[in-house]
Parts: structure tokens; sequence; C-alpha cells
């Protein structure tokens, strides 16, 4: 009659693991199960509202943008003076550095959002990625080209910065055993590397490499750090060797599951007037006899591309929020099933308890 008296009392049929012991480790499966979920809507809900803080910069960039487009058209006029077309291009420099303040600032509590670093992922270490040896001199030849992820190393770069790498440390010694110039090599490998990153859609990440030639075997060995892995060609560098990739931090998942491993990336590019591509505009600037174009035109056009860009980002982000959103629908559901299947394994049948206990207290009290 206690343990009836404690099931009523508590509400559960398992109070401790001798009441069910299969039916507790299955309870407490499903109990974690739920907790990590009900925190995953959590962060399916950050992450909507981090979208839409970025979407909403985003549309006051474009509209900044669709007013320097107006102003550019505005200047590509000959009826305008000089006074005129100044005072446009004045109101156009401002607007530029408005789009960089905004980039700046824009942010989710401490993470900014539209610098270029929101969105950088990469795992694993000591990837080996392995080199080719060398085609006759001047002759295109691939100095690494491998897929890392297929070797347990991914990387996603969604920012928008510019591809920097640097190169130091390297030897290179030609078939005389004269020492090369390095950083004629190096410019090279970084052009190239640079080339092939951009092409391969992984935009913008910042690849630190560093290189060794052991002169016993003439190998040069790149170490790269911050990057799946590259794939480029090089000229006349008379070398081989092997390059092993690092990890850099990861940043812009967000766990939307109750396991590890279900998480779903955002990817924010940086979005400033470097990247849009209007440091250099000035329209001011006059159309030159060699056919060279007016600083007006020239806007236009970088301005059709810069728009179009936000507008992508834009288009992407929403993306993204209406699949956090059906994300948020689905983890619900889930929540609820599971809460519904913990509740049949653990807590009490209130009436068939009731039955039971009123009998053993009679069955007592007859004596």
């Amino acid at each position: 009659m206690s343990k009836s008296l404690e099931k009523l009392s508590s509400g559960f049929r398992i109070n401790r693991a001798s009441d069910d012991a299969a039916g507790l480790s299955i309870s407490e499966g499903l109990r974690s199960q739920t907790g990590g979920l009900k925190v995953a809507v959590r962060n399916a809900q950050d992450a909507i509202s981090v979208v839409q803080t970025a979407e909403g910069a985003l549309n006051e960039t474009t509209s900044m943008l669709q007013r320097m487009r107006d102003l550019a058209v505005q200047a590509n006029n000959a009826s305008l003076d000089d006074s005129a077309k100044k005072a446009a291009n004045a109101e156009f420099t401002q607007l530029a550095a408005e789009i960089d303040r905004v980039s700046d600032t824009t942010a989710f509590g401490k993470s900014k959002l539209l610098d270029g670093n929101f969105g950088m992922a990469a795992s694993s270490t000591g990837t080996t990625i392995a080199g080719t040896p060398a085609n006759p001199p001047n002759e295109p030849y691939p100095t690494s080209n491998s897929p890392v992820s297929s070797s347990g190393m991914t990387i996603t770069s969604l920012g928008g910065k510019a591809v920097s790498i640097n190169i130091a440390d390297v030897t290179l010694t030609d078939s005389k055993g004269d020492t090369l110039a390095p950083q004629a090599a190096a410019a090279k490998v970084n052009d190239a590397i640079a080339a092939a990153l951009r092409d391969s859609g992984n935009g913008d990440v910042t690849l630190e490499v560093s290189a060794s030639v052991d002169k016993a075997t003439g190998d040069l060995t790149f170490s790269a750090s911050g990057t799946t892995g590259f794939e480029f060609t090089a000229s006349d560098l008379g070398i081989s060797g092997a390059s092993t990739a690092n990890s850099k931090a990861v940043a812009g998942n967000f766990q939307i599951g109750a396991n590890s491993g279900e998480t779903l990336a955002v990817g924010i590019r940086a979005v400033n007037s470097t990247t849009l591509g209007l440091n250099s505009l000035d329209l001011t600037k006059l159309a030159t006899t060699t056919g060279g174009k007016s600083g007006a035109t020239e806007a236009m056009e970088v301005l059709d591309t810069a728009i179009q860009q936000v507008s992508d980002d834009r288009a992407k982000l929403g993306a993204s929020q209406n699949r956090f959103e059906h994300t948020i629908n689905n983890l619900n559901v889930s929540v609820e099933n599971l809460s519904a299947s913990e509740s049949r394994i653990r807590d009490t049948d209130m009436a068939q308890e009731m039955v039971q206990f009123t009998r053993n207290q009679i069955l007592t009290q007859a004596g």
C-alpha cells in the first residue's frame, strides 16, 4: 500500500530503478532527448534573430546602394557643372562610409555579423595533402589537388574578406644549387592559391602558409592553416612536396538537434565598401579619349553588381530563416511526441493505481 501511495503522491509509476529498471533506462533517455530538443528550439529561435538582424542591416545597405546609383545616374549628365558633380560625389562618399559603419557595428550580442567573421568553419588537424612532382621547367603542373574533406577535414568559408596568404621561410635551389629568390616563388604560389580558392567558391578565406625545402631531396613542404587544401598550378618552381592543413575556430553554427553533429550553419560574408568595390569610385572622374569610362558610368556598373550581391545575400538569409522556422515546427512536434512517449512509460495510471490503493486499504482495514 505504501508503494501505491507513493505513486499516487508523485504521479510517477517509476520512482526508483527497482520499480522498473528497463523502463527507467528508456525514460531517462527520452527525457535527455526531450530536454535537448527544447534547447535546440531556443537555438533555432536565436538563429532566426541573428538572420533578421543581419537582413535588416542589409536592407538598409540596399537602400543606400540604390541612392548611390541614383547619384551616379545624375552625375552622368553633361549639363551638370563641376560643383554639382562634386556635391553629388560628396553624398556618394558619405553613403559609402555609412555602409562601412553599418558593416562594422551590426552585431548580435558581441558577434559581429557583417564584417566577414561570422560563418567561418574549419575542423580536423594534421590532414596531409599529397604534393605532385614538378613537370619540366616552364610547364604548368598541379602542385596539389586533394579533396581534404574525404580525408577527415572540412571547411566552410562563408565570410567575405579578401584571401590573405603568408608564405615565409622558403628556400629554393635550382639545378645548379644556387638559391632562388623566395619572394618570387611565394608570389606565384600566393596568386595561384588565392585564385583557386575564389574559383572553387570557398571564397575569402585567410590562408596562412609556411614552407620549407629539404635541400637533400629538393622537396618543398607547405603547411597550411585555415583551409581544407588547395588546387593550383605554378610554373618553373622545380619543387615537389606535401602540405599539412590544420584547423581554426568554428563560428556561425547553431545546434538544432539533441545529438552531436545536428547543426545548421549561417554564413554571412563581409558587406562593406571594399567587398562591394566602392572604394575607388569617383563621380567627378571624366571619360578619357582612349576609351576610359567616366566615373559615373563606372559607378553604375559597379553598383549594379553590388546591389545584386547584397540582394543575393538577403535571399540566402531569407531562405535560412524559413528553414529555421520549419526546423522549430519539426522540433516542437518531436518534443510533444517524445514527452508523450516518456509519460506513457513513467507516469502513473491514476485510475488504475487508485483502484489498487483502495483495494489494499480495504484489505488492510478488514485485517
